[in-house]
């Protein structure tokens, strides 16, 4: 209670300054809820923390490691953090997250079904009976992962790892197979093809029915050269991520977060080349989450 009470003392404190001529935004502190260390979510909230304390003058964000999605979007109901990254699917049931506010619709993050290479494995069907980590709990990853086989009633011998235990499973031969949703190029993943032989699977036989019982998701080509896989290009999910607050975030303070997103997004680029697809037009879609409307505030000044 006292740390979500600092919190909001904190963003209020902003609220005030920010209206003051010649002011500065120092006073802000924030908290930024990303995902596993080797995920496209850290990589880009670290770049973003320095960007926006560069930029505002306020202190440096913490960047905390987490299990991804919907573990972000319970810290953010709970006062444990200001901003948070995740997937549009995570906030299906989270007690809360009426309370959930968008800045922006960030990159897209791909569905990966990554199958050791020297298993016969080709189809997600294959899968049943295989060691399977369908990501860590509370992750973005493990929603989309149980949905997906409960569709296609596939049932493999289900672990809970996160990114980086995954990868560490699979090298050490404890896993034949794993999912992982997140931006390309995910740089844990890429290490990975480059110490073991892996196939990424093609899903485009299992996503009809699936994407009509659940129209929150797309699909895409995924390139063989994101990761150089020798198998080729394969055809997956897709789903929307965003960059989120709550509404007890005063509006000057989410105006002036937005802003700098999208003033440093050359920084955030050099960090990740996900960061390229992040624009205004597309930013404003975050359904089923509202925009803030600081962020809405930005989103107008700028004619979007």
């Amino acid at each position: 209670m006292l740390g979500r009470l600092h919190a909001a003392v904190s963003l209020l404190t902003a609220a005030t300054v920010l209206t003051g001529c010649g002011s500065t935004l120092e006073d802000v502190k924030i908290t930024m809820a990303t995902g596993p260390e080797g995920g496209v979510y850290y990589t880009l909230g670290k770049s973003l923390a320095d960007v926006w304390s560069g930029r505002l003058g306020i202190a440096r964000p913490q960047v905390v490691a987490t299990q991804g999605s919907k573990d972000n979007v319970i810290r953010l109901v709970n006062g444990q953090a200001q901003v948070g990254f995740s997937q549009a699917d995570a906030v299906d049931g989270v007690e809360g997250a009426s309370q959930l506010r968008a800045l922006a619709r960030m990159h897209d993050d791909y569905l990966q079904v990554i199958v050791r290479s020297d298993l016969p494995v080709t189809k997600l069907s294959q899968l049943s009976g295989l060691r399977v980590s369908i990501g860590g709990k509370e992750s973005g990853v493990e929603i989309i992962a149980r949905r997906l086989l409960r569709s296609t009633n596939v049932t493999p011998n289900e672990v809970n790892l996160g990114l980086d235990g995954s990868v560490q499973a699979m090298r050490d031969g404890k896993l034949d197979a794993f999912f992982w949703s997140g931006g390309l190029p995910t740089r844990a993943i890429t290490e990975l093809t480059k110490e073991i032989g892996v196939r990424m699977l093609d899903l485009k036989d299992d996503l009809g029915s699936f994407r009509q019982q659940y129209p929150v998701y797309g699909s895409a080509t995924l390139p063989a050269s994101t990761y150089n896989l020798q198998s080729g290009p394969v055809i997956t999910l897709v789903v929307r991520n965003f960059l989120l607050v709550t509404d007890k975030m005063p509006d000057d303070v989410a105006e002036a977060l937005v802003r700098q997103l999208f003033e440093g997004q050359p920084d955030l680029v050099k960090a990740h080349s996900a960061a390229r697809t992040i624009e205004q037009r597309s930013a404003i879609e975050t359904s089923p989450v509202p925009l803030h409307p600081g962020a809405m505030r930005y989103y107008r000044e700028a004619k979007v």
